[in-house]
């Protein structure tokens, strides 16, 4: 039926069809909203587990035991602000035989802790001399500080109980030519 225009007229929705009909869409558009974030969010980490934190420069270190025994690593040097404050977060392999050294320019009281660090690991705090003053363990992702009990200059992470597996103790020296 047409009106006096030639138009055909239009029937009037009910209300509540129309409430309905704006809730579906509305909840069509959260719902793709919502799965645009999240695929959003999971190529960023993504690329910030990749990208983010790239192996460092290599080194091969030794550590002389009580016993007279010399243990060798390769060891990625941690030496700048940005490459200490990163350390192993986000590896989620770490061989034994490889660690990282944090290397700072003065003495002090280190704390470390586990920050988006999924790997469980060991720490060596070591002196300006080299020697191993503390060796302890740290829990993935654990925000607890891990502290010196004196002042040192040197940081080495390992793969949890690596250095038991070695035969290192505190007590034992690192080879400072690196």
């Amino acid at each position: 039926m047409k009106d006096q225009n030639g138009m055909t007229p239009h029937k009037p929705q009910h209300p509540r069809s129309q409430q309905n009909s704006r809730e579906q869409r509305t909840a069509f558009s959260a719902k793709k909203l919502a799965a645009v974030f999240t695929a959003a969010l999971l190529c960023l980490a993504s690329a910030s587990c990749q990208k983010g934190n790239p192996k460092l420069k290599t080194k091969t270190l030794s550590i002389a035991t009580a016993s007279g025994k010399a243990v060798t690593l390769a060891a990625e040097i941690a030496d700048t602000p940005q490459t200490r404050e990163k350390g192993y977060m986000f590896r989620k392999n770490i061989p034994d035989g490889t660690g990282m050294l944090f290397v700072f320019e003065e003495d002090r009281v280190l704390r470390f802790w586990m920050k988006n660090t999924p790997t469980p690991l060991s720490i060596a705090y070591i002196d300006y001399k080299g020697v191993i003053k503390d060796i302890l363990d740290m829990k993935p992702f654990d925000l607890s500080d891990v502290s010196a009990t004196g002042y040192v200059r040197y940081a080495l992470e390992v793969p949890q109980g690596w250095f038991g597996r070695a035969g290192i103790k505190a007590g034992d020296k690192l080879s400072l030519d690196f």
